[in-house]
């Protein structure tokens, strides 16, 4: 299957040159570009495409509001941030608004075409520098302290995966981000599922936003 891309960015350089590149992708195909943020939902709406590149720093609407307002409305289209931006003024708004991925604009062309990949299926794709940034944030919004009991007799450490499971990423991810083997962060979500009694991902994430943990 083809996996349909559209191209939002405001240099028409930067435009032309990834539609170059993802051209010459296997099983990808670009189907429309966009300079700013309102031309990005529009062709977003108009082509429906599985993932929408999206620059943040946009005129008219910035890229953070283009992909809230896609997320919204296209269930099916998934957003990959790629911007010369990685501070943290940039990162979170686009997470919370919906980004599956997030990459800065020196990514390699393979990295290019494992993001889209990637959230094309939808799974997080996120640049290392980035995934720390957002690992770190994610366990200092709630420490836990000594005298903080984690609900229905979770560990810390089971809590800190629980977090990083609603911050959607995946074991391995989470392996990588708390430097563990990803057979003991398995084991971790295993005994997560088992005293929460939650049957899935979907369900753990709504588990730890109704507890506070994320």
């Amino acid at each position: 299957m083809t996996i349909r891309v559209v191209i939002a960015d405001d240099q028409r350089v930067i435009r032309e040159g990834l539609t170059t590149l993802i051209g010459l992708i296997d099983g990808v195909e670009v189907v429309g570009t966009a300079s700013n943020g309102v031309e990005a939902v529009e062709r977003a709406e108009s082509e429906r495409p599985d993932v929408v590149l999206m620059d943040l720093r946009m005129p008219e609407l910035d890229g953070a509001e283009a992909t809230r307002r896609i997320r919204a409305g296209l269930a099916g289209t998934q957003v990959l941030v790629l911007t010369t931006y990685a501070d943290d003024e940039s990162l979170f708004p686009a997470l919370e608004a919906g980004a599956r991925g997030y990459l800065t604009k020196d990514a390699s062309a393979e990295e290019i075409e494992a993001a889209i990949n990637a959230v094309a299926e939808g799974r997080t794709h996120l640049d290392p520098a980035v995934q720390q940034r957002l690992v770190a944030a994610v366990l200092e919004r709630r420490p836990l302290s000594r005298g903080d009991v984690p609900p229905d007799d979770l560990t810390p450490r089971e809590a800190e995966v629980l977090k990083l499971i609603a911050a959607g990423l995946s074991n391995a991810e989470i392996a990588a981000a708390l430097v563990l083997s990803n057979a003991t962060v398995k084991t971790h979500v295993n005994h997560i599922f088992a005293k929460t009694g939650v049957t899935d991902r979907a369900q753990a994430v709504r588990y730890a936003y109704e507890r506070g943990l994320a």
